[in-house]
């Protein structure tokens, strides 16, 4: 057997409520399952007083390191400090443009580091969810200036130089592989499916008593919104007299503060609404498990999408718009959904209640959607990235 790694993840992780937490977890529990790790080490973000980072017992011992925090400018220097003192073989970093900040400055500081760890002799692989140049700025809460625009183009251009400086970037989907070949002329990126984070035993796919759950997961208020949902929602009742129960789960995104609590006022007469507000990794399954339908109320995206590897792991149906990224994973990874026009409330309603009014539809896109996500288990996922491990490590 080739030595054991001492793996590094710069990364979020529950209870820690930054964006790709939910990876983060599930990349760090299959890693400890693997035989060719030695142990992990978890440099992540600082937790409010009184919580605390938990791993099982099984598993390669985990050393956590909270080092960083979000919209902090100095995160790139606490990053490295910790790769220097616990001298891993490997970094992995797990993010995203905005993993750092949602201010621009201590964003793009914090994307330096990949580069600064190799330069000071430690292998860096970055596994990056999104692209610039695939991600459409207004939508994502970014700035709607044409003039701001251009600008963080091209300061991002800049960044992603400095990110393809790392020793091997990789993507979840291919286009962002084409992308960075033939604009930056990089020749160290691999791609590496999202995969799906669980694949629980095969579902009955069978309905839960009571009424139909609609529900929709994640952090909400830029391209993600459910304004449109609610209505949608209400517009089937209506017409139909169906009993429907709506749950939004999860928060706000970190550039739109308060933009659930608006929400809430607003839709304040709406019955049946749920909002559970952040959801804690246990409760995952339940949610899943017991909603009808799950819907993806988006009007663009910013890479892979997260929510609908684990509504197919968990055997549900899937509203989506088909747009941008998020087709391009569903042709190529096997899922299947009732779609939606972006933006259109009419078009969401008569997609969501198609859905619900055809059993036999529900059931083919959930159990379509199960084996999809059961082709590409966070395990293989996970031998994918010790591959190039070993490889770099040998150089």
């Amino acid at each position: 057997m080739s030595k054991r790694i001492k793996l590094a993840i710069v990364s979020t992780h529950p209870p820690g409520k930054g964006t790709l937490n939910e990876y983060g977890y599930y990349l760090i529990r299959h890693f400890r399952q693997k035989p060719e790790i030695e142990s992990v080490i978890l440099i992540t973000d600082k937790l409010p007083e009184g919580q605390q980072y938990h791993f099982p017992e099984e598993g390669a011992p985990v050393i956590v390191k909270e080092v960083w925090a979000f919209n902090d400018w100095s995160n790139l220097l606490k990053i490295n400090k910790a790769v220097k003192e616990t001298q891993p073989d490997v970094v992995l970093y797990n993010l995203q443009f905005l993993l750092f900040g949602s201010s621009k400055i201590p964003a793009a500081l914090g994307l330096l580091s990949p580069f600064a760890v190799r330069i000071f002799g430690t292998p860096s692989v970055v596994l990056l969810h999104n692209i610039l140049e695939e991600v459409d700025l207004s939508n994502a809460g970014i700035t709607q200036n044409k003039l701001l625009q251009k600008i963080y183009n091209f300061i991002g251009s800049m960044l992603t130089r400095f990110l393809l400086k790392a020793n091997m970037i990789t993507v979840t989907i291919p286009k962002y592989v084409k992308v960075l070949e033939e604009k930056y002329k990089a020749r160290n990126i691999a791609l590496i499916p999202h995969g799906s984070f669980e694949t629980p035993p095969l579902p009955d796919f069978e309905d839960k008593p009571g009424p139909f759950k609609v529900m929709t997961f994640g952090k909400f208020g830029t391209y993600k919104k459910v304004d449109g949902l609610i209505d949608a929602v209400e517009i089937i009742r209506k017409r139909t007299g169906m009993q429907i129960e709506c749950i939004i789960a999860g928060t706000d995104s970190p550039n739109s503060t308060g933009y659930l609590a608006g929400i809430r006022e607003k839709y304040a007469s709406v019955p049946d609404m749920v909002y559970t507000g952040y959801v804690a990794e246990e409760d995952v399954p339940r949610l899943f498990t017991e909603s009808s339908v799950v819907v993806l109320p988006y009007s663009g995206t910013t890479g892979s999408s997260g929510v609908l590897h684990q509504a197919g792991s968990y055997g549900k149906a899937v509203v989506l718009p088909k747009i941008n990224d998020l087709a391009i994973l569903i042709e190529e990874e096997g899922y299947e959904g009732a779609y939606f026009e972006p933006e259109n409330t009419e078009s969401l309603a008569n997609a969501i209640q198609k859905v619900l009014e055809d059993k036999a539809y529900r059931r083919h896109l959930a159990e379509k959607n199960y084996f999809a996500a059961a082709s590409l288990p966070m395990e293989d996922i996970a031998d994918w990235f010790l591959i190039h491990f070993q490889d770099l490590i040998k150089k």
